[in-house]
């Protein structure tokens, strides 16, 4: 399994940032409209780390991981055969890749393709 997008929401992402800055030696970029306006750092190995603000007010802080899969539409079929609620279906991002997301056992899940 690889991660093909790591995404961190939090109400601070500018100290957030800041303080992975200083303790991986990364740099992130200005915020991205089609990731939710989160700002992004490359992962070791490939993948990207985003880290943006709740979008909306029920919108709690997480860290979600998003597995790289061939197809996002049968990767979220076949976690909801298993049981999972889907979260999210499957959505192009144009540009980025698509995702989609699902909750099991209380944490949420995505699967990523690029």
């Amino acid at each position: 399994m690889n991660i093909g997008y790591l995404e961190i929401v939090t109400p601070d992402v500018a100290g957030t940032c800041s303080a992975l800055e200083g303790v991986h030696g990364v740099s992130f970029s200005d915020p991205v409209p089609a990731l939710g306006g989160a700002c992004t750092a490359p992962l070791e190995g490939g993948g990207r780390l985003g880290v943006r603000a709740p979008m909306h007010e029920q919108e709690a802080p997480v860290v979600r991981p998003y597995f790289t899969v061939g197809d996002a539409e049968a990767a979220v079929a076949a976690a909801a055969a298993e049981g999972a609620e889907v979260l999210h279906p499957a959505l192009e991002l144009p540009g980025e890749g698509t995702f989609a997301i699902y909750l099991k056992g209380e944490a949420q899940l995505g699967v990523w393709v690029d």
